[in-house]
């Protein structure tokens, strides 16, 4: 359970209790999965909660909805604020966040004329734990991105991650790694997708993957640090001599990865560059930004 009685969300302009909240049964969104959403991450820090990278959050749901000609008519520093609000009427600190734009009932297959806007949030940990994580190849591929916006954080794309973790862990892992259309390593069903080998990180290209905003976060940290990347185009088969891999997204945070299929990783995850990251990640997220709430 997400929410108890006492649970507020935001709706269409509102603060709203959760229980209390409805939609349409015939929703695009419901029936299609036309709709945008985000994941946001707010963490307790010295000086009350900050959430991390939440304006950078906004715009890509902005630009999401954008992408698949859904209406947005939301100030993003208006939304910024408002899950502030948010945050303080529920009592969350550290929490998750989750804004999604869906749309008035339409049976028909074009863009809608109205949508809404529901923000919750609520304690929840590491999506993916905090284990080593033991991937299958899966053999479902990402979206062709000539068939979608690959780019847009849309809700019917995540079918596509449903049926990858569920057959994950049908066959006895813990997370599917999958592969684009064209058989290149892409990205987790929920995560995008970092390798290393003597020393350097490789990660897929932008083009077939989500564009996460915790990758752009790492890759930074990584330019900080002095650690090469090399972002392209690769075979699965190349991370049989790979040393370590690891997961990263705003659920996820940061997570190593064990194996992949019946490779295992040989450097430990203590001596590996996802390590390093990790850590310089967790510091970042819960170093106070300038505009914090006071919720405690």
């Amino acid at each position: 359970m997400y929410y108890d009685h006492k649970t507020l969300l935001y709706l269409d302009g509102k603060f709203v209790k959760a229980s209390d909240a409805s939609t349409d049964l015939y929703s695009q969104t419901l029936h299609y999965g036309y709709g945008v959403f985000e994941g946001i991450r707010a963490y307790k820090t010295e000086n009350g909660t900050s959430i991390f990278k939440a304006k950078e959050h906004y715009e890509r749901l902005k630009n999401s909805a954008e992408l698949i000609n859904i209406p947005f008519n939301y100030n993003v520093d208006e939304l910024v604020q408002v899950t502030y609000d948010l945050l303080e009427k529920n009592n969350l600190s550290d929490a998750y966040v989750r804004p999604l734009v869906f749309c008035d009932p339409n049976m028909s297959l074009t863009q809608p004329n109205n949508v809404s806007l529901m923000i919750c949030a609520w304690e929840w940990g590491a999506y993916l734990g905090d284990k080593q994580l033991r991937l299958s190849v899966a053999s479902y591929c990402r979206p062709h991105p000539r068939s979608v916006k690959i780019e847009a954080k849309v809700c019917g794309h995540y079918v596509n991650s449903i049926l990858a973790t569920t057959e994950a862990k049908r066959n006895g892992f813990d997370e599917a790694l999958v592969l684009d259309s064209d058989g290149f390593l892409a990205e987790g069903p929920g995560a995008n997708f970092f390798f290393e080998e003597d020393g350097v990180l490789y990660t897929p290209q932008l083009g077939n993957i989500l564009p996460g905003i915790t990758r752009a976060t790492v890759l930074e940290l990584a330019e900080n640090l002095g650690i090469k990347v090399k972002k392209g185009l690769f075979r699965p088969e190349e991370l049989y001599t790979a040393d370590s891999a690891f997961y990263c997204g705003t659920a996820a945070e940061v997570i190593g990865i064990e194996s992949v299929n019946e490779y295992q990783f040989p450097k430990k995850w203590n001596d590996s560059l996802g390590k390093k990251l990790q850590d310089e990640y967790s510091k970042l997220v819960r170093t106070p930004e300038k505009k914090l709430s006071t919720a405690t």
